[in-house]
């Protein structure tokens, strides 16, 4: 797997597509991985789940489990499950308006990082698990249920979805993943279009072998908080 700090920031406009067809076997194997990895974590880390759920609760009104339409594999819709961080009923305005910025090419870092550098819809748990990704412990849930995949592109909304360059329409080849080169190669230092080459390039360069390499450099990445916000 290439190293984190050798991800060079890629140019703008991917190479044709070249990968061969997928393996059976493969995906047998990617999707046996899956199944057990994702089932041991979830009964592994139910009790931690339980007391963020708690947390969550006491802390205003609003559920603890967020479900939320993403767009998968095919661009196909589906339910993602995660922990809420934000409040109900917030204006994702700014949002939606800092991500069109970016596909436009436009700079929007701010102190390192891409993300709104002041998103009041954030609540004072949200910022502690997002900083520590336990938000996405329930994604678990879409990776057994099959919607989701230990390793492949980041799932996007589905207006998301509606404003990427249809030269990135690769990343919908493969189901999304609960991690990826966007997420040890800096996720929120990363813009949208860096990250949607990364993507490109992951789908284009695929493996099972990769993947593991990838799960591994996902613990340690967990471990610096790189890049979350």
């Amino acid at each position: 797997m290439t190293p984190r700090h050798a991800l060079a920031r890629p140019a703008h406009h991917p190479a044709p597509r070249h990968r061969p067809p997928p393996r059976r076997w493969d995906e047998w194997v990617r999707r046996v991985l899956d199944v057990a990895v994702s089932a041991v974590l979830l009964a592994v880390t139910a009790p931690l789940s339980l007391a963020v759920a708690a947390w969550i609760r006491s802390d205003g009104s609003g559920p603890a489990v967020l479900r939320q339409e993403r767009v998968g594999l095919g661009r196909r819709p589906f339910t993602l499950y995660k922990f809420r961080t934000m409040r109900v009923g917030g204006d994702d305005g700014p949002h939606r308006a800092l991500i069109a910025a970016e596909l436009r090419g436009e700079g929007t870092s701010s102190d390192g990082s891409t993300k709104l550098a002041e998103d009041d819809r954030i609540t004072r748990p949200g910022r502690f698990l997002r900083r520590t990704s336990l938000d996405e412990l329930p994604q678990l849930a879409n990776v057994l249920l099959g919607d989701m995949t230990l390793v492949g592109p980041r799932p996007c909304l589905p207006w998301e979805a509606d404003l990427f360059p249809e030269r990135y329409a690769e990343r919908f080849d493969v189901r999304p993943g609960l991690t990826g080169l966007w997420q040890v190669s800096g996720r929120s230092t990363v813009g949208t279009l860096d990250m949607l080459e990364l993507d490109v390039r992951y789908v284009r360069t695929r493996s099972l072998r990769r993947d593991l390499g990838l799960l591994l450099a996902t613990v340690p990445a967990l471990l610096r908080g790189d890049g979350a916000r």
